[in-house]
């Protein structure tokens, strides 16, 4: 339905109503607008939520709960039971646990609190999250990332204090051994 005549517009300033209309008087522009606007509206895509003030500082070991001493265990003068955690779960941790409190090469600890990988391991432990069994089940898969990344080494201690390493190499072998973990159910 070209539109030949431009009497329809009579509120619209003479420019454009031109240009609704076309320099051939086709109103080409008015039919584009008109089936642009019979299509169905797009599909809103959820944005991530951004609080205002800012993030909140959880803590390392926030979706796990805190492992209680039972009235038996006080009674004992002995630890709380560790909570169970899979070994895919250990290594997420002991990630957090680098985020939190900093990385270091060359030592377990520092008086900053900095911890390399296997100090990290340790002080999941210690906080009471899995057992010894699950941080060797923890290390397996950490050597088996190693090596079928091409990165070989004698353990997972050797490859943190390599001086090509840095903090984030740390994370993504402990990401990628927690997803292969998980793959596998450990």
């Amino acid at each position: 339905m070209p539109r030949t005549d431009l009497t329809p517009l009579p509120s619209l300033p003479t420019p454009l109503r031109e240009l609704l209309a076309g320099p051939d008087g086709s109103g080409l522009v008015a039919e584009i607008e008109a089936y642009l606007a019979s299509l169905p509206a797009p599909a809103r895509t959820p944005a991530p939520y951004v609080c205002r003030y800012g993030s909140i500082l959880r803590p390392w070991h926030a979706g796990h709960p805190v492992p209680r001493a039972t009235l038996l265990d006080r009674a004992l003068r002995r630890p709380a039971r560790p909570v169970p955690v899979s070994a895919a779960d250990h290594l997420r941790l002991a990630s957090r646990y680098i985020g939190a409190h900093g990385w270091l090469q060359g030592a377990m600890w520092d008086r900053a609190g900095r911890v390399c990988l296997l100090g990290a391991q340790a002080a999941v432990l210690a906080y009471g999250y899995g057992t010894p069994v699950t941080v060797r089940t923890a290390r397996v898969q950490l050597m088996e990332v190693l090596h079928a990344t091409g990165r070989p080494a004698r353990s997972p201690d050797e490859y943190n204090d390599r001086p090509a390493t840095r903090e984030g190499d740390v994370h993504q072998l402990l990401d990628r051994a927690a997803a292969r973990a998980a793959r596998l159910g450990l």
